[in-house]
């Protein structure tokens, strides 16, 4: 005979809005945003943190949505998915820079290097290649390989400045 699991309620800041739900004391933060608000942008790819396709910011930090407990976001803790990153209807230009580069090809991997690149860019808005490369190194992208998005995160950079 199994055990009911009491669900647990998560207050949180996803995206400037703030969120109350019921969790189950096991969900993870990307079961809590694809799940419980929508957010399916944040893709679920191993679901162990190797493959960086969950990335999100959190607090501004760079995160694996797979790898943190929902409950651990409860609070004052800023969650950014990648829905979160356009402005009146704008793309970030982080986002802009991936498409007029080629730099995405099948796009599953695309919002978790898009947001591991919008954390480098917020701490390090003069990346060198080698910055970048170390900075989406946690993404797997499968399908483009990384010179096209490198250069795009690059360009990314130079427009943010301007």
């Amino acid at each position: 005979m199994s055990q009911a699991i009491e669900k647990t309620v998560v207050t949180c800041r996803v995206n400037g809005e703030d969120h109350t739900v019921l969790a189950d004391p096991r969900d993870t933060l990307l079961d809590l945003l694809r799940e419980r608000l929508q957010l399916t942008g944040t893709k679920e790819g191993c679901g162990n943190g190797n493959c960086g396709s969950c990335t999100v910011l959190v607090d501004g930090a760079a995160v694996c949505a797979c790898l943190v407990l929902a409950g651990e976001v409860a609070g004052g803790t800023e969650i950014t998915t990648v829905e979160g990153l356009a402005v009146g209807g704008k793309r970030h230009p982080v986002q802009q820079a991936l498409i007029d580069h080629g730099g995405t090809q099948c796009g599953f991997c695309t919002p978790g290097i898009i947001m591991s690149a919008v954390a480098l860019l917020n701490t390090n808005p003069s990346p060198s290649d080698a910055e970048i490369r170390h900075a989406i190194a946690g993404n797997i992208c499968r399908c483009t390989g990384y010179g096209k998005i490198v250069r795009a995160i690059s360009s990314a950079a130079v427009e943010a400045r301007s």
